[in-house]
């Protein structure tokens, strides 16, 4: 609150001393000065005191100046009887210029101190915004505002916020422990606050009785919450300039607050939005791919049940095949639904162990054997292969939707290389195929959730096997890309981390060059 600064009883005795020593001086050197320059020069405590101590100890000195003068200057000296009684006049004239002078000197100086409060207030209120501003959670916000008001006030504070139903809630300050602010008069002086959207308590027209100071957060439009105040003296009230310090202070507070809330709105609604988006979308791939092959297994069970004396043995064979073969599809695609659903919950944990390359690779293999048709599959390892430390089901299944999609754009005939290099902190996989390949920009975006290349139109797919194989490998620490193959295709690279401590073995294989030609 406002600091009322008491005059210290040692300004008079060194006003006092002032006069004496200047009396003994200008008695000293008393003939080379007129009486005027004298009494002009007794002038001088007069000043010094308004600038250093006030009004009242400038007119003390302007009193004592004029008795010293009276005394020891004006004939007859060292008596305080006067022979010209114009010299009356003249210390009447010497005690108003005196006054005159005091007053404005105490005027410049309470301005002066004005001006230097001011702008401390102003430069703590810049301070605040640019504090609150970088602000992103309620919590900090309402604890910086908290230690701003008790720096310039020095006061216990408790804030009360609105939830959702307009009712107002302790948010924040020592009343949350029991404190002042807690009890039941508090708050229903801060739902009148909230109410009304005025200041309340000690200081102001409404509930001047109470011990506390109660300031509305507001912006234009709407009162998010009170900020309450207990005053250390509560029967001075709040001072003007102290009113509009906390006014600006809640000014400052509740625009921070709406900024974090429509922030928080904002986030809710881009979560929800793109939480329908993906919905829509799951809706819509799940629906397209899965009636692809349910159509087939279901054809195909009709024709079993109902055509069974029609159909050769190798008629049934092959019926029974197309039903493996969608149930294979659509196991693939729940299995991709249940990993995406737990890469974006971040309910997928890896189990890691020492993993064998070549097996995982093999695993691939032969989960891929059965929709490869006549593509040619050909695996290059190098003469000692690292196992690295992961998940064996997870790199499984990333091998298996690279291999997949790289069969799956393939022409038949054409031939797919998993090619395996290692170095001392990594090891790199690759899979290239010889496809129709993607425009250089699209590159980056088909390892983005649903994202399919408008050259893959033709092909029916959902666009999350390879959005499940960048959260597989970011999950091992590793990294997934694809570039253009040369001539044609594409390489789809997987570099995953290799541990400097605890090495495992190293496998040797001679570098030999494996081929899966079965057919």
């Amino acid at each position: 609150m406002r600091k009322r600064f008491g005059l210290p009883g040692s300004s008079y005795v060194l006003i006092t001393l002032l006069v004496v020593l200047m009396t003994l001086l200008l008695s000293w050197f008393g003939l080379a000065f007129d009486l005027v320059n004298i009494a002009l020069i007794f002038l001088f405590p007069v000043l010094l005191s308004a600038v250093l101590w006030g009004l009242r100890p400038a007119f003390y000195a302007a009193v004592l100046g004029v008795l010293a003068f009276d005394f020891f200057f004006v004939p007859p000296t060292l008596s305080f009887s006067i022979a010209d009684l114009r010299y009356v006049v003249s210390f009447c004239v010497y005690l108003s210029v005196a006054a005159l002078t005091a007053s404005l000197a105490a005027r410049l100086k309470q301005q002066l101190l004005f001006s230097r409060q001011r702008e401390a207030r102003t430069a703590a209120l810049y301070e605040l915004s640019k504090q609150l501003s970088d602000i992103a959670d309620l919590d900090s916000l309402l604890d910086g505002i908290s230690r701003q008001v008790l720096r310039n006030v020095g006061t216990e504070i408790a804030i009360y916020l609105a939830n959702d139903r307009r009712r107002l809630d302790l948010a924040y300050g020592s009343a949350r422990s029991g404190g002042w602010g807690h009890g039941e008069a508090e708050r229903t002086i801060a739902k009148w606050v909230f109410e009304h959207g005025e200041a309340a308590g000690s200081g102001t027209s409404t509930l001047r009785e109470s011990p506390g100071y109660y300031v509305p957060l507001r912006t234009e439009d709407r009162v998010y919450g009170v900020m309450a105040l207990l005053l250390n003296d509560g029967k001075n009230g709040v001072a003007p300039e102290d009113q509009r310090l906390l006014e600006a202070i809640a000014g400052l507070a509740a625009s921070a607050i709406t900024r974090i809330r429509l922030a928080d709105e904002a986030k809710i609604a881009h979560l929800t939005a793109e939480s329908e988006r993906l919905r829509t979308a799951i809706l819509d791939s799940v629906s397209h791919e899965l009636r692809t092959p349910l159509a087939a297994i279901i054809g195909s069970a009709t024709g079993l049940i109902e055509g069974d004396q029609l159909f050769t043995s190798e008629d049934r064979m092959e019926l029974l095949l197309t039903i493996r073969d969608g149930a294979l599809r659509m196991n693939r695609l729940v299995i991709n639904l249940l990993s995406m659903a737990q890469l974006e919950s971040g309910m997928l944990r890896l189990r890691k162990n020492w993993c064998d390359v070549e097996d995982l690779i093999g695993v691939a293999l032969s989960q891929v054997r059965d929709f490869r048709q006549h593509r040619r599959l050909r695996v290059q390892l190098p003469e000692a292969v690292p196992m690295v430390s992961g998940d064996e089901v997870l790199l499984e299944q990333m091998l298996v939707n690279i291999v997949s999609n790289a069969i799956k754009y393939s022409p038949d005939y054409s031939e797919i290389v998993i090619g395996v290099q290692a170095s001392d902190q990594e090891l790199t996989l690759a899979v290239a195929d010889q496809g129709t390949g993607l425009p250089e920009d699209e590159y980056a975006r088909i390892f983005e959730k649903f994202y399919r290349s408008p050259a893959a139109s033709r092909v029916t797919g959902t666009g999350l096997g390879l959005a499940i194989c960048k959260g597989i490998a970011e999950l091992h620490g590793g990294t997934i890309s694809a570039k253009a193959n040369v001539p044609r295709g594409t390489v789809v690279t997987v570099t995953l981390p290799l541990p400097r401590q605890s090495a495992p073995p190293i496998l040797s294989h001679e570098g030999r060059i494996e081929e899966d030609d079965r057919e």
